[in-house]
């Protein structure tokens, strides 16, 4: 494969990247809409939003690994996906049981997560931009996960609204990786 060949694989993948963030993004802004808004009046909701959240993050990392060499090459996204899918389960366990567990297992889940994303992050580094801002929501999501097991055992129901916040966070994250793809992209095509 020539240069050029590269190049052009290279462009292609990066304009992928950015469109599976702003993806990323769209979800969870989506997700962060309908858990202050629904997910605070309704139970069911409340417990279908905590349940989706882990199984779309388990998707999207399968989309991503798939897209991104397959699981040799994507292995971080393969185990996040399994984590995710485990956690999505374990959702549903911890919401028979109480709520309490709901956020310690977002908890764990959350560590594990932003351990993997940082990982993936720091193996795109030299291949794309905006790995920045991912490395530094993997760290923050680890930290966040650390706080969730903490408020776990709190006296206070924990709400939704604890998790949407971290979605919320982790929604800035992506939007600001797909921009700098994008503002990359145009700088690229007008020199």
């Amino acid at each position: 494969m020539n240069e050029r060949q590269m190049s052009g694989i290279a462009a292609r993948d990066e304009w992928w990247l950015m469109r599976y963030y702003f993806v990323r993004t769209a979800f969870s802004a989506l997700w962060v809409a309908l858990a202050f808004s629904v997910g605070q009046r309704s139970p069911e909701a409340t417990a279908v939003l905590l349940f989706v959240y882990p199984a779309w993050d388990a998707l999207a990392n399968y989309f991503d690994m798939s897209r991104s060499g397959g699981m040799t090459a994507g292995r971080t996204q393969a185990i996040n996906a399994v984590i995710s899918v485990a956690a999505a389960v374990a959702v549903i366990v911890a919401l028979n049981a109480r709520m309490h567990w709901v956020l310690g297992v977002f908890g764990v889940w959350a560590i594990l997560s932003g351990l993997l994303q940082l990982g993936t992050a720091m193996r795109r580094w030299n291949r794309f931009a905006a790995q920045w801002a991912m490395a530094l929501s993997g760290a923050q999501s680890a930290l966040a996960g650390a706080y969730f097991i903490v408020q776990a055992r709190a006296p206070t129901p924990p709400a939704i609204s604890r998790v949407a916040a971290y979605a919320a966070v982790g929604a800035i994250y992506f939007l600001v990786s797909a921009l700098w793809l994008y503002v990359r992209r145009l700088r690229r095509e007008t020199a």
